[in-house]
């Protein structure tokens, strides 16, 4: 990480399941966290500031980074972790939910992207993850739509690191497994286990398993790894 004991991180969707346990996470650990969502949050931390909002709005994304410039003058690392799912035969998904999918998985990753590095660069040095899944190598059927927003997120990963390498910033994602979340209570069952069963580790993810991708990756040590994706569970391309 950074040279100051004291990170600066922000992570979106930080009001439940992943985002969430990050936050609790690196607030633990003695970091600043920033934190997004829709809603208002129920997380109450001295080193914690939460802004109600949509990921894919620019104002109000731009307004967001505007607060962190005045208030700390740098970000150190950036988690995009805010998404959706949807689980629908392509014949029977609406443009609607097409939209709000690409909006939130790969407009909001975008936007807080780009301006996380005009935050970063300031300092050479800047760690972004990209949050993908492993719908996109196992080409899971009624998920097309899902698994192309997280598949545009990892081609952005690939072509944004480059662009901002020589800026000390590295830019990865991680491709978890089914996390115990409230983003998969409304899948079947047999859904489940017919992904488990395609994994060589045949269990679902936990939070643990992503934080150590995480750490890894914003660790000051990884300056060397940029523009990859890792894939929890055994499951690759």
């Amino acid at each position: 990480m950074n040279s100051i004991n004291q990170n600066i991180i922000l992570i979106t969707g930080s009001r439940k399941g992943i985002g969430y346990n990050l936050t609790k996470y690196y607030l633990e650990k003695g970091h600043i966290v920033i934190g997004c969502s829709r809603s208002e949050s129920e997380l109450q931390h001295e080193n914690y500031k939460h802004f109600s909002l949509d990921v894919s709005d620019e104002k109000q994304v731009n307004n967001l980074f505007m607060n962190i410039r005045k208030q700390y003058g740098r970000l150190d690392v950036l988690i995009n972790n805010a998404g959706m799912a949807s689980m629908n035969h392509s014949l029977l998904t609406p443009l609607s939910t097409v939209n709000k999918l690409f909006d939130t998985n790969f407009t909001g990753t975008f936007l807080f992207s780009r301006q996380a590095v005009k935050l970063m660069k300031k300092n050479n040095f800047g760690r972004i993850v990209n949050f993908s899944t492993v719908a996109v190598p196992l080409n899971l059927e009624g998920e097309a739509i899902y698994a192309a927003s997280k598949s545009a997120i990892e081609q952005f990963t690939k072509v944004f690191s480059k662009e901002v390498a020589s800026m000390g910033i590295t830019v990865n994602t991680i491709g978890p497994t089914p996390i115990e979340t409230d983003l998969i209570k409304a899948v079947p069952k047999n859904k489940i286990e017919e992904l488990l069963s395609q994994q060589a580790i045949k269990r679902l993810g936990n939070f643990d398993d992503i934080i150590n991708i995480i750490d890894f990756y914003i660790d000051s040590k990884s300056n060397f790894i940029t523009g990859q994706t890792i894939y929890l569970g055994g499951v690759f391309k």
